[in-house]
Protein backbone atom coordinates (compact mmCIF):
# COMPACT_ATOMS: atom_id res chain seq x y z
CA UNK A 1 0.00 0.00 0.00
CA UNK A 2 1.56 3.33 -0.74
CA UNK A 3 1.79 7.05 1.11
CA UNK A 4 -1.61 8.08 -0.44
CA UNK A 5 -3.31 4.76 0.31
CA UNK A 6 -2.40 5.45 4.06
CA UNK A 7 -3.37 8.94 3.91
CA UNK A 8 -6.81 8.21 2.72
CA UNK A 9 -7.50 5.61 4.88
CA UNK A 10 -6.13 7.17 8.13
CA UNK A 11 -8.46 10.55 6.43
CA UNK A 12 -11.88 9.01 5.92
CA UNK A 13 -11.22 6.79 9.58
CA UNK A 14 -10.62 9.97 11.09
CA UNK A 15 -14.06 11.51 9.13
CA UNK A 16 -15.99 8.38 9.89
CA UNK A 17 -15.32 8.40 13.53
CA UNK A 18 -16.40 12.18 13.63
CA UNK A 19 -19.75 11.54 11.13
CA UNK A 20 -20.52 8.75 13.64
CA UNK A 21 -19.78 10.33 16.79
CA UNK A 22 -22.52 13.31 16.31
CA UNK A 23 -24.83 11.13 14.81
CA UNK A 24 -24.98 8.61 17.28
CA UNK A 25 -26.36 11.10 19.70
CA UNK A 26 -28.44 13.05 17.30
CA UNK A 27 -30.56 14.07 20.02
CA UNK A 28 -28.18 15.97 21.13
CA UNK A 29 -26.37 17.25 17.91
CA UNK A 30 -28.88 17.70 15.69
CA UNK A 31 -32.36 17.96 17.22
CA UNK A 32 -31.57 20.70 19.72
CA UNK A 33 -30.18 23.21 17.12
CA UNK A 34 -33.68 22.69 14.98
CA UNK A 35 -36.02 23.52 18.09
CA UNK A 36 -33.73 26.79 19.05
CA UNK A 37 -33.87 27.97 15.43
CA UNK A 38 -37.96 26.99 15.39
CA UNK A 39 -37.89 29.47 18.11
CA UNK A 40 -36.20 32.48 16.71
CA UNK A 41 -38.67 31.85 13.59
CA UNK A 42 -41.35 32.44 15.87
CA UNK A 43 -39.95 34.89 17.72
CA UNK A 44 -38.27 37.36 15.94
CA UNK A 45 -39.60 36.41 12.74
CA UNK A 46 -43.36 36.07 13.34
CA UNK A 47 -43.80 38.02 16.68
CA UNK A 48 -41.47 40.62 16.50
CA UNK A 49 -40.86 40.72 12.61
CA UNK A 50 -44.64 41.52 12.33
CA UNK A 51 -44.28 44.59 14.02
CA UNK A 52 -40.87 45.69 12.27
CA UNK A 53 -42.40 45.62 8.55
CA UNK A 54 -40.13 44.39 5.45
CA UNK A 55 -36.53 45.05 5.38
CA UNK A 56 -34.58 45.76 2.54
CA UNK A 57 -37.59 44.83 0.26
CA UNK A 58 -38.14 41.56 2.61
CA UNK A 59 -40.61 40.60 5.10
CA UNK A 60 -38.63 40.58 8.18
CA UNK A 61 -38.71 36.84 8.67
CA UNK A 62 -37.12 36.43 4.98
CA UNK A 63 -34.40 38.74 5.75
CA UNK A 64 -33.40 36.89 9.05
CA UNK A 65 -33.75 33.20 7.67
CA UNK A 66 -30.42 32.96 6.07
CA UNK A 67 -28.33 34.76 9.24
CA UNK A 68 -30.02 31.98 11.17
CA UNK A 69 -29.02 29.44 8.90
CA UNK A 70 -25.53 30.61 9.29
CA UNK A 71 -25.99 30.91 12.80
CA UNK A 72 -26.60 27.27 13.39
CA UNK A 73 -23.73 26.24 10.38
CA UNK A 74 -21.15 28.32 12.72
CA UNK A 75 -21.65 27.15 16.21
CA UNK A 76 -22.17 23.43 15.34
CA UNK A 77 -19.33 23.53 12.71
CA UNK A 78 -17.10 24.91 15.87
CA UNK A 79 -18.85 22.80 18.82
CA UNK A 80 -18.05 19.65 16.65
CA UNK A 81 -14.17 20.00 16.56
CA UNK A 82 -13.51 21.71 19.84
CA UNK A 83 -15.30 18.93 21.41
CA UNK A 84 -14.08 15.88 19.71
CA UNK A 85 -10.56 16.96 19.13
CA UNK A 86 -10.33 18.04 23.25
CA UNK A 87 -11.46 14.80 24.30
CA UNK A 88 -8.76 13.10 22.00
CA UNK A 89 -6.43 15.25 24.14
CA UNK A 90 -7.98 14.40 27.56
CA UNK A 91 -8.54 10.94 26.73
CA UNK A 92 -5.24 10.28 25.56
CA UNK A 93 -6.27 8.35 22.04
CA UNK A 94 -4.82 11.51 20.29
CA UNK A 95 -1.27 10.26 21.09
CA UNK A 96 -2.22 7.56 18.56
CA UNK A 97 -2.67 9.63 16.03
CA UNK A 98 0.79 11.65 16.68
CA UNK A 99 3.06 8.34 16.16
CA UNK A 100 1.56 7.32 13.59
CA UNK A 101 3.36 7.69 10.19
CA UNK A 102 1.01 10.72 9.04
CA UNK A 103 0.86 14.11 7.99
CA UNK A 104 -0.05 16.61 10.11
CA UNK A 105 -2.45 17.98 7.54
CA UNK A 106 -4.40 14.84 7.19
CA UNK A 107 -5.14 14.85 10.99
CA UNK A 108 -6.21 18.43 10.75
CA UNK A 109 -8.31 18.13 7.39
CA UNK A 110 -10.32 15.13 8.81
CA UNK A 111 -11.35 17.06 12.08
CA UNK A 112 -12.36 20.12 10.29
CA UNK A 113 -14.51 17.67 7.81
CA UNK A 114 -16.24 16.27 10.28
CA UNK A 115 -17.04 19.76 11.68
CA UNK A 116 -18.02 20.72 8.56
CA UNK A 117 -20.50 17.75 8.18
CA UNK A 118 -21.93 18.01 11.36
CA UNK A 119 -22.13 22.16 10.48
CA UNK A 120 -24.48 20.52 6.88
CA UNK A 121 -26.17 18.38 8.54
CA UNK A 122 -27.49 20.69 10.97
CA UNK A 123 -27.82 23.87 8.37
CA UNK A 124 -29.96 21.09 5.79
CA UNK A 125 -32.14 20.73 9.13
CA UNK A 126 -32.40 24.24 10.36
CA UNK A 127 -33.37 25.18 6.63
CA UNK A 128 -35.78 22.59 6.34
CA UNK A 129 -37.26 23.75 9.59
CA UNK A 130 -37.67 27.46 8.30
CA UNK A 131 -39.66 26.00 5.24
CA UNK A 132 -42.64 25.92 7.52
CA UNK A 133 -42.04 30.06 8.52
CA UNK A 134 -41.12 31.55 5.24
CA UNK A 135 -40.64 30.37 1.25
CA UNK A 136 -37.28 30.36 0.25
CA UNK A 137 -36.02 30.79 -3.54
CA UNK A 138 -32.43 30.59 -3.71
CA UNK A 139 -30.96 33.75 -5.51
CA UNK A 140 -27.40 32.36 -6.53
CA UNK A 141 -26.87 28.38 -5.72
CA UNK A 142 -23.17 29.01 -6.29
CA UNK A 143 -22.64 31.44 -3.53
CA UNK A 144 -25.41 29.69 -1.34
CA UNK A 145 -23.34 26.34 -1.06
CA UNK A 146 -19.93 28.15 -1.15
CA UNK A 147 -20.62 30.57 1.94
CA UNK A 148 -22.07 27.75 3.54
CA UNK A 149 -19.35 25.09 3.27
CA UNK A 150 -16.26 27.86 3.80
CA UNK A 151 -17.89 29.16 6.91
CA UNK A 152 -18.36 25.40 8.15
CA UNK A 153 -14.48 25.14 7.15
CA UNK A 154 -12.90 28.45 8.97
CA UNK A 155 -14.77 27.53 12.26
CA UNK A 156 -14.04 24.11 12.38
CA UNK A 157 -10.30 25.02 12.09
CA UNK A 158 -11.25 27.91 14.71
CA UNK A 159 -12.60 25.04 17.11
CA UNK A 160 -9.79 22.87 16.23
CA UNK A 161 -7.25 25.70 17.26
CA UNK A 162 -9.84 26.12 20.73
CA UNK A 163 -9.22 22.45 21.10
CA UNK A 164 -5.47 22.92 20.90
CA UNK A 165 -5.07 25.16 23.51
CA UNK A 166 -7.60 24.15 26.12
CA UNK A 167 -6.74 22.85 29.17
CA UNK A 168 -10.33 21.74 30.78
CA UNK A 169 -13.91 21.73 29.44
CA UNK A 170 -13.98 24.83 30.66
CA UNK A 171 -11.81 26.31 28.47
CA UNK A 172 -13.77 24.65 25.15
CA UNK A 173 -16.72 26.32 26.17
CA UNK A 174 -14.82 30.58 26.86
CA UNK A 175 -14.55 31.49 23.22
CA UNK A 176 -17.94 30.56 21.99
CA UNK A 177 -19.45 32.28 25.08
CA UNK A 178 -17.81 35.48 25.10
CA UNK A 179 -16.49 35.46 21.30
CA UNK A 180 -18.58 33.50 19.08
CA UNK A 181 -22.03 34.18 20.14
CA UNK A 182 -21.12 38.33 20.53
CA UNK A 183 -19.81 37.66 17.20
CA UNK A 184 -22.66 36.06 15.39
CA UNK A 185 -25.51 38.29 16.95
CA UNK A 186 -24.08 41.40 16.18
CA UNK A 187 -23.18 40.40 12.94
CA UNK A 188 -26.19 41.60 10.96
CA UNK A 189 -28.18 38.21 11.74
CA UNK A 190 -31.18 40.56 12.99
CA UNK A 191 -30.31 44.09 10.94
CA UNK A 192 -28.99 45.70 8.48
CA UNK A 193 -25.70 47.90 8.45
CA UNK A 194 -27.21 50.46 6.93
CA UNK A 195 -29.30 50.84 9.82
CA UNK A 196 -26.83 51.80 12.10
CA UNK A 197 -24.87 55.47 12.77
CA UNK A 198 -21.50 55.81 10.16
CA UNK A 199 -19.70 55.13 13.34
CA UNK A 200 -20.92 52.20 14.16
CA UNK A 201 -20.85 50.83 10.51
CA UNK A 202 -17.64 51.45 10.53
CA UNK A 203 -17.33 49.48 13.79
CA UNK A 204 -19.25 46.32 12.27
CA UNK A 205 -17.01 46.02 9.15
CA UNK A 206 -14.16 44.73 11.88
CA UNK A 207 -16.89 41.71 12.92
CA UNK A 208 -15.74 39.04 10.38
CA UNK A 209 -18.87 37.23 10.74
CA UNK A 210 -20.79 40.31 8.96
CA UNK A 211 -19.36 39.70 5.79
CA UNK A 212 -20.17 35.62 5.80
CA UNK A 213 -23.82 36.76 7.15
CA UNK A 214 -23.66 38.94 4.33
CA UNK A 215 -22.39 36.98 1.49
CA UNK A 216 -25.08 34.15 2.86
CA UNK A 217 -28.03 36.35 2.41
CA UNK A 218 -26.83 37.55 -0.88
CA UNK A 219 -27.16 34.13 -2.18
CA UNK A 220 -30.61 33.36 -1.02
CA UNK A 221 -31.69 36.48 -1.38
CA UNK A 222 -30.10 38.70 -3.18
CA UNK A 223 -29.27 41.58 -1.09
CA UNK A 224 -25.88 42.43 0.68
CA UNK A 225 -24.06 45.50 2.96
CA UNK A 226 -21.02 43.80 1.94
CA UNK A 227 -19.50 43.42 -2.03
CA UNK A 228 -19.05 40.11 -2.67
CA UNK A 229 -15.11 40.00 -3.52
CA UNK A 230 -14.62 41.61 -0.12
CA UNK A 231 -16.96 39.07 1.35
CA UNK A 232 -14.76 36.28 -0.06
CA UNK A 233 -11.36 37.72 0.51
CA UNK A 234 -11.99 37.91 4.14
CA UNK A 235 -13.23 34.20 4.01
CA UNK A 236 -10.55 32.91 2.63
CA UNK A 237 -8.02 35.40 4.22
CA UNK A 238 -9.29 33.83 7.87
CA UNK A 239 -9.15 30.17 6.62
CA UNK A 240 -5.81 30.03 4.86
CA UNK A 241 -4.29 32.16 8.46
CA UNK A 242 -6.29 30.29 11.09
CA UNK A 243 -5.50 26.94 8.93
CA UNK A 244 -1.60 27.67 8.58
CA UNK A 245 -1.88 28.44 12.32
CA UNK A 246 -3.21 25.33 13.27
CA UNK A 247 -0.84 23.18 11.20
CA UNK A 248 2.24 25.23 13.31
CA UNK A 249 0.55 24.44 16.45
CA UNK A 250 0.80 20.48 15.57
CA UNK A 251 4.13 21.17 14.23
CA UNK A 252 5.12 22.15 17.60
CA UNK A 253 3.04 19.73 19.48
CA UNK A 254 1.89 22.85 21.59
CA UNK A 255 -1.35 21.52 23.84
CA UNK A 256 -0.49 18.30 22.74
CA UNK A 257 2.88 16.95 23.42
CA UNK A 258 3.46 16.92 26.87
Amino acid sequence: MNAMSVYWVAFRTIVTKEILRFMRIWVQTVLPPAITMALYFVIFGKLIGSQIGDMEGFRYIDFIVPGLILMSVISNSYANVVSSFYSSKFQRYVDELLIAPLPNFIILAGYVTGGVARGVVVGIVVTGVSLFFTDLVIHSYLVTLAVFVLTSVLFSIAGFINAVYANSFDDISIVPTFVLIPLTYLGGVFYSIGMLPEFWQQVSLANPVLYMVNAFRFGLLGVSDIAMWQAFAIIFGFIFALGGFAMWLLARGVGIKS
